[in-house]
């Protein structure tokens, strides 16, 4: 029996170790940019939002269930977005067009709470002036128009990306 050397070969794979990184990389100064200050207006206003028809008889009227659907929806997908951003998990991600997601995104919410927003204000009833519900609605009301113009904004500043990144030679 021959005594051959044996020889073991290892490779460290860059996709485990990118991975492993993420932890530790923070993108803090994405909050101090005009997109992530409206993110984070977005996360506080849209809470508001829906805290405030949640904090009310709101099943009475119907379409307050829509209103409630946007808000927490596009609460839940912002704050995703934005611990994505932060974390800068996109960049460990290059199969995914992140300037075309991050417009659609913020054009669908813009469009959508818009909607919500008309919704909303449609559906306060003047019979329930001086109620609590009417205040909350009220209130919500203006939050949600808010809101609106803050993913207004983010499309914005996602469209200006996005064409940036489609004009590079």
């Amino acid at each position: 029996m021959e005594d051959r050397p044996r020889t073991i070969s290892t490779t460290s794979s860059t996709y485990t170790s990118s991975f492993g990184s993420t932890a530790r990389s923070c993108d803090r100064a994405f909050l101090k940019t005009f997109p992530g200050l409206l993110m984070i207006a977005e996360i506080v206003l849209g809470l508001l939002v829906w805290i405030l028809i949640a904090s009310t008889e709101y099943f009475s009227v119907s379409a307050f269930g829509w209103v409630m659907f946007v808000a927490v929806f596009y609460w839940v997908l912002t704050v995703f977005f934005l611990i994505f951003y932060i974390t800068m998990v996109y960049t460990k991600i290059p199969q995914i067009p992140w300037t075309t997601v991050g417009l659609s995104f913020n054009a669908s919410a813009a469009l959508l709470y818009l909607l919500a927003s008309i919704v909303d204000a449609v559906s306060i009833n003047r019979a329930d002036q001086g109620t609590e519900n009417y205040n909350c609605w009220l209130a919500s009301t203006v939050f949600a128009f808010v809101v609106t113009l803050c993913y207004s904004g983010n499309a914005y500043f996602s469209f200006q990306t996005w064409r940036s990144r489609d004009q590079v030679p």
